[in-house]
């Protein structure tokens, strides 16, 4: 699954417990007609994927929802939902999906040689 949209905040890196364990949030604002500011996170090796994103660049997050069960000291079920990125990729200056090649700049083409107009007449047909 992926979400895309604009990244509202980063949080820095957190660790917990005696193993270590990190984990950082990032929320992305979505761009919709109602946009949802989704939260996800980033664990241990995966956090270190945005040291090289800023607020307000606009994102494609790779994500995994996850979700488990606990069972409280009173013996109550609850259950709990995340959503976990593994990817991140910057949208800014991607060129639009029409899968054609971005056209060089007028700059980086030879002018032609000037075509004299009794010159057609070469042509193999």
């Amino acid at each position: 699954m992926e979400v895309q949209g604009r990244i509202k905040m980063i949080d820095e890196t957190k660790t917990y417990g005696n193993n270590g364990f990190r984990k950082r949030e990032v929320v992305v604002t979505t761009e919709e007609q109602y946009p949802q500011h989704i939260l996800v996170e980033f664990i241990q090796d995966k956090c270190d994927l945005l040291n090289s994103y800023q607020v307000g660049q606009h994102v494609k997050v790779s994500i995994n929802l996850r979700g488990r069960e606990w069972v409280n000291p009173q013996g109550e079920t609850k259950y709990f939902n995340s959503i976990q990125g593994w990817r991140i990729e910057n949208l800014e200056g991607v060129v639009a999906e029409d899968n054609m090649p971005p056209v060089p700049p007028m700059e980086a083409f030879e002018p032609a040689d000037d075509l004299n107009e009794d010159d057609h007449d070469d042509l193999p047909f």
